[in-house]
């Protein structure tokens, strides 16, 4: 256990290191905010689509040699989950069409891209580091850890000044529309600060696992809680620590770091299930 924190301590001493545990914790925060939203809209599989956007987006900017791909990635998921988000049942695609047939087309042309306009002769590592993260959380500079630093702060900003507002919206959006609140407007906020969350954690867990960082924390505080605040607080308490020890275990044992906290994630996940269940037990 000594020789563990030592070896930790001697990690920290690089500012990388830092950036990284900075960034991850901003990145889970902000997730987990907005994944009880959209759990409870039935939008759980809006994270995925929207990552395979920007997955397409930046393989588009890759091709065009864009130094920083980030002010032509997130614009491009932004328009993507407002349309999503627009997609209600008097249109002709429903949202889980929409969603699966934006999914599949941007990975696919994504995919195509980077193959025609190749960077650089690790294709195969390229295109794994953008779908699973692998080691690009350790590789941020300090211009991309304020970036983050900002658009995480706006969220959490936007969900706390707004809080009732997406409170009435997620639960029923006809009725706070009928209730005189600006539905749509409401949704276009909440569209944003979901492509900003996604692209922020395009870093951390990669495009094909962002949906995990969204959806476990808040299903695994919904196995225990019920209201929308224990459920909010209890669920952003998880994804931070869930990060937090992911990405600690990542660095020690050299496992990819996406994959090692959404391993985190699912583990407790599964200890949430096992309480709860024990809980209602306990009550019967």
């Amino acid at each position: 256990m000594i020789g563990m924190l030592n070896q930790l301590s001697a990690y920290f001493q690089f500012p990388f290191v830092r950036y990284a545990m900075i960034v991850g914790v901003l990145i889970a925060m902000c997730s987990s905010l907005l994944g009880v939203t959209l759990v409870l809209k039935r939008y759980s599989f809006i994270g995925s689509g929207l990552s395979h956007v920007a997955f397409g987006a930046t393989a588009i900017a890759a091709a065009m040699n864009l130094t920083n791909n980030v002010l032509f990635v997130l614009p491009v998921t932004i328009i993507c989950a407002i349309l999503l988000l627009r997609t209600g049942q008097n249109t002709k695609i429903k949202g889980d069409a929409a969603i699966a047939m934006i999914s599949v087309g941007t990975l696919a042309i994504g995919y195509l891209i980077m193959n025609v306009f190749a960077a650089s002769a690790n294709l195969a590592g390229d295109i794994c580091t953008i779908l699973f993260g692998a080691l690009s959380i350790l590789t941020l500079t300090r211009t991309e850890v304020w970036l983050s630093l900002v658009l995480s702060l706006v969220v959490i900003a936007v969900f706390v000044l707004f809080y009732n507002k997406i409170f009435s919206v997620t639960f029923d959006e006809d009725f706070a529309a009928a209730t005189g609140n600006r539905a749509k407007l409401y949704n276009l906020i909440l569209a944003v600060i979901i492509a900003l969350v996604i692209v922020l954690a395009m870093n951390l867990v990669g495009a094909l696992l962002i949906s995990a960082l969204v959806i476990f924390p808040a299903m695994s505080a919904m196995r225990v809680f019920k209201t929308f605040k224990a459920v909010t607080v209890c669920s952003v308490i998880v994804s931070v620590a869930c990060a937090s020890l992911g990405m600690l275990a990542s660095i020690l044992a050299g496992t990819p770091v996406g994959s090692t906290v959404v391993a985190a994630n699912v583990l407790i996940f599964i200890l949430f299930c096992i309480a709860g269940l024990l809980t209602r037990r306990a009550k019967s």
